[in-house]
Formats: C-alpha cells, sequence, structure tokens
C-alpha cells in the first residue's frame, strides 16, 4: 500500500507518546503506590470512552522532543457516568510534569474549548512545577509561557462549568493554582498542594520543610480549608469526583439533574425529634437532623473539618440539589469563627453560581468574638459574607431551629438578608441575644426573683409566633414537616418563570481567599 510507510510513522509516534516517560519512570510511580497520568484517566472515565488531544506534542526546545511526549500533560474528552467532561492530567514520569510552553498552551485552549462547550472540567495533578530552563529566556516567558494567550483561561475560572481538582501526588506550580480555581478541591492521602516543592524553598528561601508540612492533607483540610474533601486513596477520590459531578449540572445554563428519590426516604424524619434535646442549651450534632431531611440520608460535605461549627453540604431533597447551610450546635455552640463564615461565603457563590437553591438550618447564638477573631479580621468576614448573600439570586430557604441571635442571624439569611422563604420551629428562638444574657446586661442588679420573672418575659418574647404575627416569618411548622415543606417549595420552584435560574452575580468572586 502505498501510505504503509506514513501509517507506520503514526503507529510508531502514537507509541512512543503512550509509553510515557518509559518503562523506568512508571516503575518508579508504580513503586510509589501511584498510577500514571493515563491509569488514573482510564480508571476515573466510563470505559474506552477517552479521546486524546495533544499526545503528539512535545517540547519546543531542540533536542527534547523525544523526552517529553505529550509535554507532560494528558488532556482530551471522555464520559463520566455518561455525561461529557473535559479532563486533564499531568504526566509525572515526564520530567516530573512539569509544566512549561506546549503543555501551557494545550491547556489554555483546552479549558476556553470546555467554556465555550460548557462541559465539566476534572484535573487530576501531580507535578514539580515549571520547567525552570524552558522559561528562563525572557521573550519564551513573555511570548511562550504563563505570560501568552492561554494565560487568562489556565489562571482564572468565572464558574461557567463546574471545575474539581484532585491532588493525586505532590502538586507544585500550575496544580496548586489550578487546586486554588477549582469550584470542587480534593486531596489524597500523601499527596501535597504548595507553590513550590521542598527543593526549591530550600534553594530560594533556606527553609527545610517536607511537601507533607507545607501542604499535606491536614494542611489543607484543618488550617486553610482549601480542600473540600481528602480522599483515603485515588480510587477513593475518583469515587468523590462522580459524586461531585452527580449533583452538578454540567454548566452554570443548566439545573442540576432531577434524580430518583431512594426507597425509605421519608421514613427518617419521623425521628427527628429524637435528636433534637429538649433542653435549650443541651448541645446536639446537626448532621444527624441533615441526615434525617436528605434524600437516603446522604450528602456530600465540603469542608469538613475546617469552621466545624458550620455544615456546608450539597444532596438531594425529593431528587432536587439543594445546598445546606446549618449551623452545628456541638463545636462552640454553633457561634460561627473567621474560617466559617469563609466557608459560608464559599459555599455561596458555588451554589448561585450553578443553579443550585441555598436551605439554610438556623442555631446560632452569635459569631466568636474576642482578640483573636480581631486579629482574624471577623467584622471583615461577617461583613464579606453578607455581601455575597445579598448577591445570591438562586431561591434561598430559611429554618429557625433553635437558637437565632444578633448579626449571626442575618448571616445565616433568616434576618432582612433576602430569604425567599422563611420558617421556624416552635423550638426557635430570635432574638438580639440569649435571654439569660441580655437579662444579666438589663437587670443584673434587680433582686434575683424580679429578675427571674424578666427573663421568662425575654423567652416568651423570643419565641416564633410574634414574628409570625408580624408575618416576620411565614409560618411556624413541625420539625417532622420539614422535609415536605422543603419538597413543597422545591417543586414550586421548578415551576417558577425562572425554574429557579440564578443571575450570577457571585460567579467571579474568588474562588478561594
Amino acid at each position: 500500500m502505498p501510505f504503509d510507510e506514513l501509517l507506520k510513522d503514526l503507529q510508531i509516534r502514537r507509541e512512543k507518546a503512550l509509553a510515557q516517560g518509559g518503562a523506568d519512570k512508571i516503575k518508579k510511580q508504580h513503586d510509589k503506590g501511584r498510577l500514571t497520568a493515563r491509569e488514573r484517566i482510564a480508571r476515573l472515565l466510563d470505559e474506552n470512552s477517552f479521546m486524546e488531544l495533544g499526545a503528539l506534542c512535545a517540547s519546543d526546545i531542540p533536542g527534547m522532543e523525544d523526552k517529553t511526549p505529550a509535554d507532560g500533560l494528558v488532556l482530551g474528552y471522555g464520559l463520566v457516568e455518561g455525561r461529557r467532561v473535559g479532563i486533564f492530567a499531568n504526566d509525572f514520569t515526564v520530567l516530573a510534569g512539569s509544566s512549561a510552553t506546549i503543555n501551557n498552551k494545550k491547556m489554555g485552549i483546552f479549558k476556553n474549548q470546555l467554556y465555550a462547550y460548557g462541559f465539566p472540567m476534572i484535573w487530576l495533578g501531580e507535578a514539580g512545577g515549571q520547567r525552570i530552563p524552558d522559561l528562563q529566556d525572557s521573550g519564551r516567558m513573555l511570548f511562550h509561557g504563563v505570560g501568552s494567550d492561554a494565560a487568562r483561561a489556565g489562571y482564572s475560572h468565572f464558574r461557567q462549568v463546574p471545575y474539581v481538582m484532585a491532588a493525586m501526588g505532590d502538586c507544585h506550580g500550575v496544580p496548586d493554582w489550578q487546586a486554588c480555581l477549582a469550584d470542587f478541591t480534593l486531596i489524597v492521602k500523601g499527596a501535597s498542594i504548595a507553590v513550590s516543592g521542598p527543593r526549591a524553598l530550600g534553594k530560594a528561601i533556606g527553609q527545610q520543610h517536607s511537601a507533607e508540612e507545607m501542604g499535606g492533607w491536614q494542611v489543607h483540610a484543618v488550617h486553610t480549608g482549601m480542600a473540600d474533601q481528602v480522599a483515603e486513596n485515588e480510587e477513593d477520590a475518583f469515587r468523590l469526583i462522580r459524586t461531585y459531578l452527580d449533583y452538578m449540572p454540567s454548566n452554570n445554563r443548566e439545573l442540576a439533574p432531577k434524580r430518583p428519590v431512594p426507597g425509605g426516604s421519608d421514613d427518617r424524619i419521623q425521628k427527628i425529634l429524637d435528636i433534637l434535646p429538649e433542653k435549650r442549651t443541651r448541645a446536639y450534632d446537626m448532621h444527624k437532623i441533615l441526615a434525617c431531611i436528605v434524600d437516603g440520608g446522604q450528602y456530600l460535605e465540603f469542608k469538613p473539618s475546617f469552621g466545624k461549627m458550620l455544615i456546608t453540604a450539597l444532596a438531594r431533597v425529593g431528587g432536587e440539589t439543594v445546598g445546606f447551610i446549618a449551623s452545628n450546635p456541638i463545636v462552640n455552640a454553633g457561634a460561627t469563627d473567621t474560617d466559617a463564615l469563609e466557608k459560608s461565603t464559599s459555599f455561596m457563590c458555588h451554589c448561585d453560581s450553578f443553579n443550585i437553591p441555598l436551605v439554610f438550618l438556623v442555631d446560632t447564638p452569635g459569631h466568636l468574638t474576642g482578640l483573636e477573631a480581631e486579629l482574624k479580621r471577623v467584622g471583615a468576614k461577617v461583613v464579606n459574607n453578607l455581601q455575597a448573600l445579598f448577591q445570591v439570586t438562586v431561591p434561598k430557604i430559611t429554618i429557625l431551629i433553635r437558637k437565632g441571635y444578633g448579626q449571626a442571624m442575618v448571616n445565616m439569611c433568616a434576618a432582612g438578608a433576602g430569604a425567599d422563604f422563611l420558617v421556624a420551629w416552635p423550638t426557635a428562638e430570635i432574638s438580639f441575644m440569649d435571654p439569660h444574657v441580655g437579662a444579666d446586661i438589663v437587670f443584673g442588679s434587680l433582686p434575683e426573683a424580679e429578675r427571674e420573672k424578666l427573663v421568662e418575659k425575654m423567652m416568651a418574647d423570643s419565641s416564633p409566633y410574634p414574628a409570625a404575627r408580624a408575618y416576620g416569618i411565614s409560618d411556624v411548622i413541625h420539625p417532622c414537616d420539614t422535609r415536605a415543606y422543603l419538597i413543597n417549595i422545591l417543586g414550586i420552584i421548578r415551576e417558577s418563570k425562572t425554574k429557579g435560574m440564578s443571575r450570577h452575580l457571585l460567579a467571579g468572586w474568588p474562588t478561594k481567599f
């Protein structure tokens, strides 16, 4: 055949690309207990659904062509549970997955295409940062590297499509930036996310820290809040990615998919009063309340180890995706700190950008204040949170469960914050502050018996019924009716003129701050 030589040449080139960094480098990756880039893609995507783009790319540095198959970045289209996605994976077997001219170009062009087509993006990260020899020259740095036309797409994200980033190994440089951009960032135990690796850090500023110390899972799950979830291993990471995407629309012009309601979902709500203590000062775990309300008792929590007095989670109620922001009184009585405020702001931006209604479950005595809080700019965090809340344009449903006091009640969308539907349980307390604390301030000098009578009056005035009489709330509902109430409201939203679609005013709010 006249084309035999051409086709043979093509086959050889493809085989070299698929060989990645070679058998020795692949073995080293496996010896660390890690998959290669293409193995990760194959495990995550539906079988035989991957269509790679740019497999024949290589470094544009003379003499490096054979050492840089795909230039260290594998990308293309595939399916996750039948849904089209775009996927990126750093190839650590090729010069530690380092970024340079061509793979930066691939990244930017492909991201722009995914934004235009409206497909979710997934980044499987493991790379050692920029490829220093390639980008030291000023001309290459400005016109072929991070300063190219691809930079805007590569280093920005305006929440047009859901973006998932999974740190599968050490992620320095570009994969670190992607972790900061993503809507849902997860880290595998043993991986790290940091601007610079230990070697570069030691050379630049003389600090000696391990990758784990600088950016391991505990750093980002507990202290920075950058990790939305922690995966036990790579297979667990793939599970979390699939779970997240299942809750999400493919882009910001769609509603999240409705799913069948698991059997038995209506049964748990009958046990909700077994969880809520009769004594108003006794703590309880709001996770258990949440499990009674949502379909199948299942939800995907964001940042569970960060700002733990507040729960942020995606779940379904009656088959519809909703975002829950819920006080958790078992931690600091539900009083919110600066971490919780940042967590709430981030989650509101996420849900509003992707047309997901918000449900607030309120039981908070206020914000944590004091010297430490002021040093963390608590006032600015409170106001930032309110600025975001006031720009939310998806439907907001608020349920006052127990304490709703002062400024924190406003931040939880319970007073003058634009809730579309606002109801209370009969256990709710609505006031400027705890009646007992208020009585100490106002009536502390009175005899105890007289003071107690005034406290009782304050308690009565704090019940939800004065608010209901004034239509400050639309109803007081039985706790066991909460799930049915939400299903009814979500049905109203689906049948409305807007269908619950957002105006996306928060799409450009930073994903990490």
